[in-house]
């Protein structure tokens, strides 16, 4: 494929000294309140393999996902190295579910292949709109990525499974229109969809563009790709990696997984809006000491304005750590005030958004850590002006999956829900094609 993105590239270096504001944490014992089950096992053939994506919940408290390999039977192999992925559906009856290929991508048609860290959302017409990594180009396998929205067909479906119909909003060109798309894609009051690319977007500064957010409207029964905002690297970020949040206001926050005054580490970004365009404001520059390095995912907001979030390295608060941090970031004086609220010991830390239920507390996995180090499923619990760090289950590489490379979707009785990379098992790969899971309190 080319010197196309597989995975993102993480920097570990020498500490660097970093001024945070140290967050008491209480460590809980495992919690056995909790009921772990698994509710798919990929198979690697028309379900697709190697989900990395964030679920997403309808109203029905069905579910929603893709698979970055997998899919068409048309796709070489199937395989990670040349992927193709499907868009899938959990139909909830009852206390059983229902798998569904919605989409299998072909990788041959231009219609996108290898769906990384991109779901599926519903747009404001009640259509699923999403991102493929790669694919676009016609013919073959290579490209630099699509956005997509799939509709149900439009004549009554008999079969258990109904695939719906894809139409390809934009084809990325891997010039200053950006390239490999990643993370979930966002709608504005007015219909616009923004999202970002990790590569692409212009910058001379990155040898393959240093990535950008993208604004797609509608325009004449089409959309118009324009660019947002281009990252220029260091001492600004580049390599944006997961989706975009927006605020009342209108601007936009994300992160980087490299750039930032650091160079190498990172950075949590505000976009915000102008009559000339949009202005990037540095919430946080990431050191690669206590305060972590490399934030992969997406950041959230609370009921009050603060943001939180997680990094995928380091974070050696207290002589802990090294394997990812979760930290918020609070609005102070103009400007935004940054705490380490807990770091992670062993394998790869966190690789996905964190979600917030109704008390406060914040759910979410890491890739590597755990009791296994094959990756777990953790609680942060507001206490007594500190947190509590609950571990809700620890992914053991059997047929529970393992690896849980994003975060978790949270329904409206309490139920967490995610994806495994890996395990399950699977005639694909020795390690497994991955599963999807449901934690429930």
């Amino acid at each position: 494929m080319g010197n196309e993105k597989i995975a993102p590239t993480y920097h570990s270096g020498s500490i660097t000294a970093v001024l945070f504001v140290a967050i008491m944490v209480t460590f809980a014992p495992r919690s056995s309140a909790q009921t772990y089950r698994v509710l798919h096992t990929f198979t690697g053939g028309a379900d697709g393999a190697s989900p990395a994506s964030l679920l997403s919940l309808d109203a029905g408290g069905n579910l929603y996902g893709t698979t970055f390999a997998g899919g068409d039977s048309l796709c070489v192999n199937r395989s990670i190295t040349n992927p193709c992925g499907t868009v899938f559906e959990l139909t909830h009856k009852g206390s059983s579910w229902a798998f569904g290929t919605l989409y299998e991508f072909s990788g041959t048609n231009g219609d996108g292949a290898g769906p990384a860290h991109n779901g599926v959302v519903f747009g404001p017409d009640g259509a699923l709109f999403g991102t493929t990594t790669y694919g676009g180009s016609e013919p073959g396998q290579n490209g630099n990525g699509t956005v997509f929205r799939l509709m149900p067909q439009a004549t009554f479906c008999r079969a258990v499974s109904c695939p719906w119909r894809e139409t390809v909003l934009y084809r990325f060109q891997a010039g200053s229109d950006g390239m490999y798309p990643e993370g979930n894609v966002l709608f504005d009051e007015t219909g616009n969809l923004y999202g970002v690319t990790f590569q692409g977007g212009g910058s001379a500064n990155c040898s393959a563009g240093c990535g950008a957010v993208y604004k797609l409207s509608p325009s004449s029964g089409g959309w118009t790709e324009t660019i947002a905002y281009g990252f220029s690297g260091p001492p600004n970020g580049d390599n944006p990696d997961d989706s975009l949040i927006m605020d009342n206001a209108g601007d936009l926050y994300g992160t980087t997984v490299s750039g930032g005054s650091s160079g190498i580490y990172g950075e949590a970004f505000e976009l915000k809006a102008s009559g000339s365009g949009w202005t990037e404001n540095h919430l946080h520059d990431f050191q690669g000491g206590d305060d972590g390095a490399s934030p992969v995912a997406s950041l959230i907001f609370d009921g009050i304005g603060n943001l939180y979030g997680d990094s995928y390295l380091d974070g050696y608060l207290h002589g802990q750590g090294g394997a990812g941090t979760v930290f918020e970031l609070m609005p102070s004086g103009g400007g935004w005030s940054y705490s380490t609220l807990v770091a992670f010991n062993g394998g790869a830390g966190v690789p996905g958004r964190l979600v917030m239920d109704g008390a406060g507390s914040l759910y979410g996995t890491t890739a590597g850590s755990g009791r296994y180090n094959l990756g777990s499923v953790f609680r942060l619990t507001p206490s007594d002006g500190g947190w509590t760090l609950t571990d809700l289950y620890d992914f053991t590489g059997g047929s529970d999956g393992e690896v849980p490379y994003n975060g978790l979707a949270l329904d409206a009785n309490g139920n967490l829900y995610g994806t495994t990379w890996q395990g399950g098992g699977c005639s694909l790969a020795s390690y497994g094609c991955g599963v999807v899971f449901e934690i429930t309190p």
